[in-house]
């Protein structure tokens, strides 16, 4: 007999997993952090006894930096950063994860694919960060609105 399946279940479909990885430490997947992206979601659970999952749609990633220090390159892992328009986690960071370089550049060509399936362009997405400290950006042109005459 097969399994039993829910609405819930028979309802949410779930893509297929592209790439996932863990936080490493020393170069070793030790930790609790969990990184895991589909076509359209890169989802970091973190946690063991209590855990704490973030989904970031992958349209609204406006930047993406990736970075090594000295003790990374030693261990053979980086860090990439993710700068969204979400406001709950503006940047998500992908920290010690193996093949930093080529995950980044995997994330870019994704990140692009996703817009044009939306139509969005990068013009429209300007303003919508809180990148600029908070100032208000009345006409969404991403530059901060003159306050007092400033």
């Amino acid at each position: 007999m097969g399994k039993k399946k829910t609405a819930f279940a028979h309802d949410f479909q779930e893509n297929e997993i592209l790439w996932k990885d863990r936080k490493r430490i020393l170069g070793l997947p030790l930790s609790f952090t969990k990184y895991a992206l589909d076509k359209d979601r890169l989802y970091i659970k973190v946690g063991f006894f209590s855990s704490e999952t973030n989904e970031l749609l992958l349209y609204r990633v406006l930047d993406i930096k990736s970075y090594r220090t000295f003790w990374q390159k030693i261990c053979r892992v980086g860090s990439v950063s993710l700068y969204s328009a979400d406001k709950s986690h503006s940047i998500l960071e992908l920290k010690n994860i193996k093949n930093s370089e080529k995950v980044r550049k995997f994330l870019s060509v994704l990140i692009e694919q996703r817009r044009s399936e939306k139509g969005i362009t990068g013009r429209e997405m300007y303003g919508t960060g809180d990148m600029d400290g908070g100032l208000p950006d009345a006409d969404g042109d991403g530059i901060p609105d003159v306050i007092d005459g400033v």
